[in-house]
């Protein structure tokens, strides 16, 4: 299987490269493929060199995958030439996501909708994927009527140059500014631009996606924060029901979901953090209990990684869904 990563010397291209390994993905040609700035720079996969390569080398190249990484600009104008090349495009950013004629996947939710046509397939967005891997299965059971989700979104989510600003903060240094303020201890009620209608691109992705994944009948409200977190994106999430539930339910129908790692005991203060999910590739649930305000309504803490199952992760498996079902 020859993979292309567009993107590859980038944040979350490092972390794919990183995941192929750990998965032990059957490269047998890795294409690495950056900014013409990163042309011939060497990168070490499966004890191999990998000379970085341009846009245009890698589509002449027709490589069986390409896994882009590299921002919407690049994807509108680049994955459709990989496409007409014969190349199955996986794209990470939000440049196809909400096309209606490119599928939203998340392997665990509804990766059995892919097939051998599908030759664009968009990557959800990082907040997106972990609140939806916990919402599939109690939707299944008991209806999602509506979700209220706040985030805490790692400033990994917007890039090195996020990750620089803080530690320039933090050991006093001045440099540039990603953001319009200060990033360490604050948080900012701020990602990506604002919209006409108040909320930010970022909440609104949660919204839209969420109803293109799922069911397009479920009303989803979202306040999207960055606060100063390297580890992972954390949601507080409050889910209404069409059914009533149990409690006892919902822990097991999380706790056997695919994906998902159950972390719940207040007894033992047991609960996911950045700090635990940094690294792994699930999403982890806890302090579920009842909303005691309202029917049929549960509460719920959910936190991942976004620089694995919110983007590398997710993109990797899509890519081994393919290959399984025979559909590259």
């Amino acid at each position: 299987m020859r993979i292309a990563v567009v993107g590859a010397t980038g944040m979350v291209g490092t972390v794919m490269l990183q995941v192929l390994r750990e998965e032990n993905f059957p490269v047998t040609e890795l294409i690495p493929v950056a900014s013409e700035k990163s042309v011939g720079q060497v990168i070490h996969f499966g004890g191999i060199d990998c000379p970085v390569v341009g846009l245009q080398t890698a589509v002449d190249m027709k490589p069986d995958l390409a896994i882009f990484s590299a921002g919407g600009d690049t994807s509108l104008e680049w994955a459709p030439k990989f496409a007409a090349a014969g190349t199955t495009v996986i794209d990470n950013s939000s440049a196809w996501r909400m096309d209606p004629s490119k599928k939203l996947i998340v392997p665990e939710v509804n990766g059995h909708l892919l097939t051998k046509e599908d030759k664009i397939i968009a990557n959800p967005n990082c907040s997106t994927i972990q609140l939806v891997l916990a919402l599939a299965p109690l939707h299944k059971a008991y209806g999602v009527k509506r979700v209220v989700v706040s985030t805490y979104q790692s400033i990994t989510g917007t890039g090195v140059k996020a990750v620089e600003q803080m530690e320039n903060e933090r050991n006093g240094i001045s440099g540039d500014m990603v953001y319009p303020y200060p990033i360490d201890k604050n948080c900012l009620p701020h990602c990506d631009a604002f919209l006409e209608n108040g909320y930010t691109k970022e909440e609104m992705k949660l919204t839209n996606e969420t109803k293109k994944i799922l069911d397009p009948v479920i009303n989803v409200t979202a306040t999207a924060v960055r606060v100063p977190v390297v580890g992972g994106h954390s949601e507080a999430v409050n889910i209404q029901f069409e059914k009533d539930f149990e409690v006892g339910a919902v822990r097991k129908l999380l706790h056997d979901a695919p994906g998902i790692t159950l972390k719940d005991d207040p007894t033992t203060n047991t609960y996911p953090m950045p700090k635990y999910a940094e690294g792994k590739n699930d999403v982890f649930v806890g302090r579920i209990r009842r909303d005691e305000s309202q029917p049929n309504t549960v509460n719920m803490w959910i936190v991942a990684d976004n620089l694995r199952k919110g983007a590398a992760t997710n993109a990797v498996q899509i890519a081994k869904l393919l290959i399984e079902n025979k559909l590259v």
